[in-house]
């Protein structure tokens, strides 16, 4: 099968899901072919050592990557945002016309939505069926983000937003989504629901695994010789790191918070800390990937926090499957799919989301916890992870996607 993979975002930028899935595909003796532009995330710049140029191809084993040029840009400008958005939506459907002309099925990852508008074009003229694979529920999550215009102008932009994922929707042979309320959500926004299946999304299995615990890594973290939890991920508007801030001041006599990471939140969340006399939260700031699955195993428990919106129900950070494949129990400060997976799984302990007072009675439960049975969590992590996270999983699904809705094409 000739898979055609359209993503904005690819390696090395650190949104693995397509570069996993287009190895995984190639692997299993499909030709894979790649749109995408120039690494920059997440700092908005062209990463050394690349020149953005017209003409650039890579091939690796039986994947070929056509990358275009586009306008680099992931701060908080609505309008350089938008015009990286819309630079790449024009120039990946112009080299389009010959990198996909004769697949048999386009992947689309989305966001941003206007990544879609190559297949759109293979769609129409050719009938190249799409599979959408959504990550993020737009607008939502834009409006939500302070990166949306205000007052009228914001009401025309979010009309029109959602008129352009109505669109998406309609278009897509396929739909994948990562979590069960979000299959709701599109189904609402306009998504024919026999067209709705659930992925879970899964994390670098090369990065992300159990590894033996070193007095390195611990020394690194600070580690005090108490119970340790982690929270490693972007520090942003909608995570609520200030909740589990808040919930460790309470507890700074009995465990430490660590945060790795970076973020627009940062240096508030930092200033809180200092505000609070929370000597027992420590800021370490952006790690190495490949220093990870060392971190992890420094610890015992990772957080997973999310703000209370109802837009965030069927979010599933990516940290959890992190953590999940490194073997380590999660505390969850949130609601929707994230705590009910949780909990459901018996992979950890659930707070309810931007509520400190909850959080805190976690992490005193967890401070409580015998080492054996929180061992026990990590290794049902673990567990689960593999049973239903996992690459292997997902390559495993989206081949069936794919492969079937090819051939429905076929029959037509």
């Amino acid at each position: 099968m000739r898979i055609g993979l359209v993503s904005q975002w690819y390696a090395p930028e650190g949104a693995f899901v397509p570069g996993n899935l287009a190895h995984g595909l190639a692997d299993r003796g499909h030709e894979v072919r790649v749109l995408t532009t120039f690494p920059s995330y997440p700092h908005g710049r062209t990463f050394p050592g690349w020149r953005q140029r017209w003409s650039h191809r890579e091939r690796h084993g039986a994947v070929t990557i056509r990358r275009v040029p586009s306008y680099p840009s992931h701060d908080t400008s609505p309008v350089r945002r938008a015009l990286s958005f819309a630079s790449f939506a024009a120039a990946s459907t112009l080299a389009g016309v010959r990198a996909l002309r004769d697949v048999d099925v386009t992947y689309v990852y989305h966001p941003p939505p206007t990544a879609a508008a190559a297949a759109a074009v293979h769609r129409l003229v050719r009938g190249t069926p799409v599979v959408l694979h959504v990550q993020d529920l737009w607008p939502e999550s834009v409006l939500r983000s302070g990166m949306a215009p205000t007052g009228p102008a914001g009401r025309v932009f979010a009309r029109n937003l959602t008129r352009l994922m109505r669109a998406t929707y309609r278009l897509a042979a396929a739909i994948v989504v990562i979590s069960p309320t979000m299959a709701d959500l599109v189904v609402r926004h306009g998504a024919d629901p026999d067209r709705v299946r659930v992925v879970w999304n899964w994390t670098d299995d090369g990065l992300f695994r159990p590894v033996p615990p070193s007095p390195q890594a611990r020394a690194a973290l600070g580690h005090r010789g108490r119970t340790t939890v982690m929270f490693a991920g972007n520090i942003g508007l909608l995570q609520g790191i200030e909740t589990a801030i808040r919930a460790a001041a309470t507890m700074r006599d009995r465990m430490d918070l660590v945060v790795i990471g970076s973020g627009t939140d940062e240096d508030a969340a930092r200033r809180l800390a200092v505000e609070l006399g929370a000597d027992n939260v420590r800021f370490l700031g952006r790690q190495p990937a490949d220093r990870m699955a060392a971190l992890y195993a420094a610890v015992d428990w990772q957080l997973v926090c999310l703000r209370d919106l109802p837009e965030l129900a069927g979010t599933i950070p990516s940290k959890l499957q992190a953590a999940l494949a490194c073997g380590v129990p999660v505390i969850a400060s949130a609601g929707g799919d994230t705590a009910a997976f949780v909990g459901s799984t018996g992979v950890g302990l659930v707070a309810a989301p931007a509520d400190p007072d909850s959080l805190a009675a976690r992490f005193a439960e967890a401070a409580r916890m015998p080492a054996a049975t929180r061992t026990g969590l990590g290794t049902r992590a673990r567990q689960v992870y593999l049973e239903r996270m996992s690459l292997r999983v997902g390559v495993d699904q989206f081949e069936d996607i794919l492969t079937k809705t090819a051939e429905r094409r076929g029959r037509r």
